[in-house]
């Protein structure tokens, strides 16, 4: 996977309902100088965090295109809010934070959004919701258009497996490490299948799982 230093780290004040909030992003590239649009890319979950998105900056390497990734709150280095209720976490919140980092880096007037999985419905809810006039390209990456489809989609995959991945699969973050247990099974088929499997994306994942992670958006409903 990309090893390519992000140009700047930073953090970035989100206020929402009246409390502000941290939004953690990297950005490879110039958008200053640069003829090519930005593109901010969506991570997926909800819950996850940017780091398995990271290959994306081979963009900037290979075209000059300037990429933005960032952790949605809530997630990796983003302010975390583990005593909200489940109702505070809606698109709109998801929303409202990526409109906010678009007008911080000033792109409002071009630019392109990839979605991955989660980060695709965020990336297309935007793009209904808000209609911005300088969004010039949507990317939607392994996403879904409806959570039903998707869900039966998964329960056909898992017939090939043995039973205690499909209850594991089924339990979902009532049961975290059930489900963390399972889900590596089915990645390993249906998922990540790069052998062995990148760090970049075994640290995303213990972002939610792990001793130290933290699974409050991933458990939201």
């Amino acid at each position: 996977m990309s090893t390519v230093p992000a140009q700047t780290e930073g953090k970035i004040d989100f206020i929402y309902c009246g409390e502000t909030f941290h939004t953690f992003y990297k950005l490879y590239g110039n958008i200053t100088n640069c003829s090519k649009h930005p593109l901010v890319v969506t991570h997926g979950g909800p819950g996850l965090t940017n780091d398995y998105l990271v290959p994306h900056s081979d963009l900037t390497t290979k075209y000059d295109i300037p990429v933005i990734l960032y952790d949605q709150i809530g997630n990796g280095q983003s302010t975390h809010l583990k005593d909200k209720p489940a109702d505070f976490w809606t698109l709109e919140l998801f929303i409202d934070e990526l409109e906010n980092l678009i007008k911080h880096f000033n792109i409002q007037n071009g630019f392109s959004i990839l979605g991955h999985s989660w980060g695709g419905i965020l990336a297309s809810e935007f793009e209904v919701r808000r209609q911005p006039s300088g969004l010039k390209c949507l990317i939607l990456a392994n996403s879904l258009a409806a959570s039903s489809l998707w869900n039966q989609s998964n329960m056909q995959l898992l017939q090939a497996f043995p039973p205690d991945v499909i209850q594991g699969m089924s339990v979902g973050m009532r049961e975290p490490q059930k489900f963390w247990v399972a889900l590596q099974k089915f990645h390993a088929v249906h998922g990540c299948t790069v052998k062995p499997v990148p760090a970049e994306f075994t640290n995303t994942m213990l972002q939610v799982f792990g001793p130290e992670g933290d699974p409050t958006v991933a458990s939201a409903p």
